[in-house]
């Protein structure tokens, strides 16, 4: 199968390119960069003068943690908007390895009643991924939280020196397998009692296999910086890749922020460390994260348990965080749909209740904690100061979710126009050259996760592909749009002139040390 591509600005090329280019694929690999005005393909695209790049890669997403990548495995929402590779196993918690054949630590985001497992390993799991019409390329980091999870289940505890020894060797042939590299969710309840040392022996081995180290950070708030340089500690120490996941600027917390953000940019420039955030001011949270944190152990039943005892959810109501209700709003409730894109003053309404924090209690219990909030809670100031950052990468922290779970979920703006915001505000607000812009969501993730083959437009590279053109802003006001006119992936046209092919050619990716 040949492709020609012509009429195109190139963006992110290994080399200097003429203003109008054409680009020939042969099967999933660019084959020429030049004119051609006489040469012929199976399929033509005309670029008519828009800019063609890499295709994005989304270092960090959740399609594995909601299972959508095989409810709806041609990934809609991330070919939209012109990202062609994705990373899962974040937070803590992949698909794989399965020791015990248990997905308990994706239940915070997923039905995982109704799914079953036909897997143990990472090599089993990514060879049934191969099946698999994928529409985006999928690479995965092993969870931190998955693996601790099989060993001492709802145990809230430090790991023995054995236990410690045999995940160890599990995290190795995980590496061996495909995997590239480990996450830490050390924020959430499974992975608070890690200690120091343990991460550290982990993030070693990580090292040994050229991996990256991924984690939520511990803490936040006042102890921001407590987690963060524990984060830079580790990775000065083991010299491990190392990327903080969804660092952004929480109202409240700017002046810790401000302070983690000059540490990192003052770090030696070959210590490889970055962060990733998103161009919104809405996070999505698991509702038991507004528990206060004496209330947040034991994991999902003791939390629970908590709630009903009637004492213990009167003293929870009084110290749960101060909440913007209007600002608060239910995007998914398992079992409750009804309660989707409802507000905190409305909940308190539909539940009956004398105050917001009571319905705050109540929305736990009726969802048994299984709830996701999106809360408007970031700084839009220190956001955009932060995306400048060259140590910045950039990140859906979402799913794609399929059209048929409208009624389900209220799905997130990052999960559709995250890459086309950040370059619409790129242009628009000056925060950097857009050769620069698109090195952050190409060149730049494609090396630190050793993605061979992609991130650059160049000959014998993989013909992953986005076409893409600014659109003037509207006249009201607003950023410059951006237009996503058509997507090769693995050299298969999965977009074209806006509209999606039957074409799949997302592959499961391996790493290779």
């Amino acid at each position: 199968m040949t492709l020609l591509i012509k009429n195109v600005r190139i963006l992110g090329g290994g080399g200097k390119f003429p203003e109008k280019s054409d680009i020939f694929v042969s099967g999933d690999k660019i084959s020429a960069i030049g004119n051609f005005p006489n040469k012929k393909a199976d399929e033509t695209i005309d670029g008519q003068g828009a800019y063609l790049s890499p295709g994005f890669i989304d270092v960090d997403t959740d399609s594995d943690h909601y299972l959508t990548l095989f409810d709806s495995p041609r990934q809609d929402d991330f070919l939209k908007q012109g990202v062609t590779t994705i990373i899962g196993g974040m937070c803590g918690s992949s698909l794989a390895p399965l020791l015990y054949g248990g997905l308990e630590s994706i239940q915070k985001w997923a039905d995982i009643s109704k799914f079953n497992v036909g897997w143990r390993t990472m090599r089993e799991f990514l060879e049934i991924l191969d099946k698999k019409p994928l529409g985006v390329n999928f690479a995965t980091l092993a969870g931190h939280s998955t693996v601790r999870r099989a060993f001492i289940g709802e145990q809230m505890r430090a790991l023995t020196k054995n236990e410690l020894k045999v995940f160890g060797e599990t995290l190795r042939w995980t590496l061996k397998e495909g995997a590239f590299g480990l996450s830490t969710g050390l924020g959430y309840v499974h992975g608070q009692e890690a200690t120091y040392t343990e991460i550290k022996y982990l993030a070693e081995i990580t090292k040994e296999f050229g991996g990256v180290y991924a984690t939520h950070l511990r803490k936040g708030g006042a102890e921001l910086g407590e987690s963060v340089d524990e984060t830079l500690k580790l990775a000065e120490e083991t010299g491990v890749k190392t990327l903080i996941s969804h660092f952004m600027p929480f109202s409240g917390s700017e002046t810790p922020y401000e302070a983690a953000l000059k540490r990192i940019q003052s770090l030696p420039e070959n210590l490889d460390f970055n962060f990733d955030m998103y161009p919104y001011d809405v996070s999505a949270l698991p509702v038991y994260t507004f528990l206060p944190q004496w209330a947040r152990t034991g994991g999902k039943e003791k939390m629970l348990s908590s709630l009903r005892e009637d004492w213990l959810r009167a003293k929870i109501e009084k110290e749960f965080p101060k909440i913007k209700p209007e600002e608060f709003v239910v995007a998914r409730a398992p079992g409750n749909d009804f309660l989707v894109g409802r507000s905190l003053n409305e909940l308190e309404e539909i539940f009956n209740v004398p105050s917001q924090n009571a319905a705050l209690s109540k929305l736990m219990l009726a969802t048994e904690l299984q709830c996701v909030v999106f809360y408007k809670n970031i700084n839009k100031n220190f956001l955009k100061r932060a995306l400048k950052n060259p140590r910045a990468l950039i990140a859906s922290n979402s799913a794609s979710f399929p059209d048929e779970w409208r009624e389900r979920i209220l799905k997130p703006e990052r999960a559709v126009s995250t890459f086309t915001k950040f370059l619409g505000m790129v242009l628009s607000e000056n925060i950097m050259p857009l050769e620069e812009a698109i090195k952050k969501i190409t060149l730049f993730p494609a090396a630190k996760f050793d993605l061979a083959g992609r991130g650059l437009i160049k000959e014998g590279n993989f013909a992953d592909l986005t076409i893409f053109a600014p659109q003037p802003a509207p006249a009201g006001g607003g950023n410059v749009e951006i237009e996503i006119r058509s997507v090769i992936v693995g050299g298969a046209v999965a977009l074209k002139d806006g509209a999606f092919t039957a074409r799949a050619g997302g592959r499961a990716l391996r790493h290779a040390p």
